[in-house]
């Protein structure tokens, strides 16, 4: 998870770029905030999907095979 300040500052920056315009120092630091931010957003959701498993209603294991393959160690494509 970014850290609070980290998303405050993004919300602050988009704000303002909103309104006033940001300086170029600004436009930089919004951009990296928000690279930074979606790769937490992606690894996270790599996390949950990798650790998911799919149960039907008769208790079958029905885990998509790409899934199962990413619970063994390998990453999604």
């Amino acid at each position: 998870m970014l850290a609070e300040n980290k998303i405050k500052r993004i919300n602050e920056l988009s704000k303002k770029s909103k309104t006033t315009g940001l300086s170029i120092e600004e436009a930089k630091e919004q951009t990296q905030l928000r690279k930074e931010y979606l790769e937490t957003f992606r690894s996270s959701m790599r996390d949950t999907i990798e650790n998911v498993k799919v149960i039907d209603l008769e208790g079958n294991d029905v885990t998509p095979e790409k899934v199962k393959r990413a619970n063994d160690g390998k990453y999604l494509n």
